[in-house]
């Protein structure tokens, strides 16, 4: 095929498939054969596997997983295992998909948006001690934060977790978009007192449908959560506590179980795609996406700044690529909750900056050398 005839997706979700198409097939038809498909030996064996993943990643204590229905009822299944909702404020970011805000918000609990570091996106720990130390008014007591480990860049844990200690705040890391990224060696997911991932169609670690998973080194913390995602039961039909319906079905873990093994190799095509658009982007006007210290990053999407930006977005469209924006609107500029939910002391302002500027280039790990070429190759024509 001609370089000049080929498209490149921003995402692809059918190559993801067809790249595991036999092992995936087999693992539903091995469920559907089964007979049972909720809460079976598919889910249980994901969430084993899946926990002692995340232990090997580097100095991690043992790990507990907890599967649930999708990644926004994870965020609210470890906020309620923490006994955190109403008369309680969760601090996140306004520059995160609405879901980690409208988890806060399912279990009653107020949200406060902090503003992010411009530079790497994520929550910014001097912003958030502020808010700790000096808390807006009216807001009932900061309980838990949620660090966003956006776009597959570690938090400044170190910065978070501090303050949070001597506040007695609970951590809860928001890992949607950061499956297998490390910060000074660990294993994001497993730096906070428990975690939160999506495992959506397009994550690093996607279903073929909606799923979510919780994870944490507190065992008592993991059986509440695995009695609440169940109407609190922990013996069959009775409610010891109040709980909800999450659960995360057997065909879903059937196929995350294959496609578990093979994330980190996903992750490391996903770095060298980055690499590529580096080099491609070093004497353009985009700076190329900031890597911390110690943060080994899986770049769930590769971001520049762009300030003109849909002249920019255009002119790649012409040339056959296709990119994203993640997200054109803060939350706290949506109409659901602007005005509504209070922020940090900045008032989010490089959070509404970043989302005038942001743009996501095409990567996933099934893009073949022609299509990365091709948007190389686009890149240096900017």
């Amino acid at each position: 095929m001609n370089a000049q005839d080929i498209t490149v997706p921003q995402a692809d979700l059918g190559a993801a498939y067809r790249a595991q198409k036999d092992a995936i097939d087999a693992a539903v038809s091995r469920v559907l054969n089964s007979g049972w498909y909720i809460l079976g030996q598919e889910g249980a064996a994901f969430e084993a596997e899946y926990a002692a993943w995340l232990a090997a990643g580097g100095d991690a204590p043992a790990m507990h997983a907890v599967g649930c229905a999708n990644g926004t009822d994870a965020i609210a299944l470890v906020l309620r295992g923490l006994g955190i909702g109403p008369g309680c404020t969760v601090a996140t970011v306004s520059h995160t998909a609405v879901a980690t805000v409208a988890a806060i918000e399912m279990t009653g609990a107020t949200p406060l948006l902090i503003d992010i570091d411009p530079k790497t996106f994520c929550i910014d720990p001097a912003e958030l001690l502020e808010a700790i130390r000096n808390p807006p008014p009216g807001l009932p007591p900061i309980r838990a934060v949620i660090p966003v480990h956006i776009y597959g860049h570690a938090c400044d844990m170190d910065a978070i977790l501090g303050p949070c200690r001597e506040a007695g705040i609970a951590v809860v890391e928001d890992v949607a978009q950061a499956h297998g990224g490390r910060l000074n060696g660990r294993m994001l997911g497993t730096i906070g007192d428990a975690a939160a991932f999506s495992l959506y169609p397009t994550k690093n670690l996607g279903a073929l449908g909606d799923a979510g998973i919780t994870a944490t080194p507190d065992a008592q913390l993991a059986k509440r959560m695995s009695a609440i995602r169940q109407y609190g039961w922990h013996k069959r039909y009775i409610s010891d506590e109040v709980g909800v319906n999450t659960r995360l079905d057997e065909i879903q873990a059937a196929i995350l179980r294959v496609r578990l093994p093979l994330l980190d190799q996903g992750n490391a095509r996903r770095r060298e795609i980055a690499a590529a658009y580096d080099a491609a982007l070093a004497n353009s006007p985009f700076a190329v996406p900031y890597r911390a210290p110690g943060v080994e990053h899986v770049f769930h999407q590769y971001v520049v700044r762009v300030p003109n930006r849909e002249a920019v977005m255009e002119r790649l469209r012409a040339l056959g690529v296709m990119t994203a924006i993640h997200y054109p609107v803060p939350v706290h500029e949506q109409g659901a909750y602007t005005g509504r939910v209070a922020t940090g002391p900045s008032g989010c302002v490089e959070t509404s900056r970043a989302a005038r500027e942001v743009m996501s280039l095409p990567v996933f790990p099934e893009m073949t050398d022609a299509q990365l070429e091709k948007v190389c190759s686009a890149l240096r024509m900017l």
